[in-house]
């Protein structure tokens, strides 16, 4: 028996082609009459700019996790419209809530399904180089490897997808 869904994690990237990933993130929260929690991390400052000052790092950080938040948000609303005039999936009331945390993306992850209480995880991966066809993405295949809930990773498609929209597009 497979065990209900209520809560599914969309982790993004924001990169161009991460909006494919969450098409399928709400196709499966329609289907499974489940909520969407969205989560981007925010990657620390490298230790080089330390010579600035504590106080100055904390502000460019926290400048750098409002701007992130501000951005997913009017990307999210725009994306969710475009989807919803195209296949009338009602994209906008799925999401429950975005989430955008400074650290590192496969601990935030793994640390967000567990404080959150997700059910599944979906995410994109890119497969770059000459190894795609061996391994996952560092961050998925990593994801994959640690936790004990199930993940969709959905292959990225190498250039832009014709559906018409994308998180550029929505920008």
């Amino acid at each position: 028996m497979i065990p209900p869904v209520k809560k599914i994690l969309y982790a993004t990237d924001l990169s161009k082609n991460s909006a494919y990933a969450f098409y399928f993130a709400v196709d499966l929260a329609q289907r499974r009459g489940a909520k969407i929690l969205i989560l981007h991390t925010v990657e620390p400052m490298p230790s080089y700019f330390t010579h600035y000052g504590k106080s100055v790092l904390d502000k460019i950080e926290q400048s750098n996790i409002n701007e992130a938040i501000e951005e997913i948000k009017k990307r999210l609303k725009a994306l969710c419209q475009s989807l919803e005039t195209q296949s009338g999936l009602p994209c906008t009331d799925l999401v429950s809530d975005i989430i955008v945390r400074k650290g590192y993306p496969v601990e935030e992850i793994l640390e967000t399904v567990e404080k959150e209480a997700c059910d599944l995880i979906v995410m994109g991966t890119h497969g770059k180089g000459f190894l795609k066809q061996t391994f996952l993405g560092s961050v998925s295949g990593t994801v994959l490897g640690r936790t004990r809930k199930p993940v969709f990773i959905i292959p990225l498609p190498p250039e832009e997808v014709e559906m018409g929209w994308d998180w550029d597009k929505t920008a």
